[in-house]
């Protein structure tokens, strides 16, 4: 599993993953990345020239399903199979172009929560976690 947002290490729903194997960091191309204020949302575009940063887990099963609900997959995300640059296979959850309209891009690639201070979402209402 890739994610790119309030799931990594130091971010706010990190503990989703308990359990799960980290693999390390890494890039992912053919995405936009979007700042939703509590978290991001990454959407497919071919065409991005700027990889999105995140990090990288190995999960059973179970974990996969649980993470489905608390990021409100199918609904919120689709869970997507993508290509890392070094030709491994990863999930990833990707919302639409239709959700992101009216919000502002990072351009960067890489989102970071940790700093900001907000209130708490609830858990398996499609928080977008990822």
């Amino acid at each position: 599993m890739f994610v790119y947002g309030s799931l990594k290490r130091g971010e706010r729903f990190h503990h989703q993953l308990a359990g799960a194997t980290f693999e390390g960091t890494a890039e992912l191309q053919g995405l936009e990345l979007y700042d939703l204020g509590p978290f991001p949302m990454a959407i497919a575009n071919a065409q991005a020239e700027t990889p999105v940063n995140g990090e990288l887990y190995r999960l059973n099963a179970q974990q996969l399903q649980a993470l489905d609900h608390f990021e409100g997959a199918p609904r919120l995300y689709q869970r997507t199979l993508h290509v890392l640059a070094d030709c491994r296979e990863a999930w990833v959850y990707l919302g639409t172009r239709q959700q992101v309209r009216f919000v502002r891009a990072i351009p960067s690639g890489c989102w970071r929560g940790s700093d900001r201070h907000q209130p708490a979402a609830r858990e398996g209402q499609g928080n977008g976690q990822t």
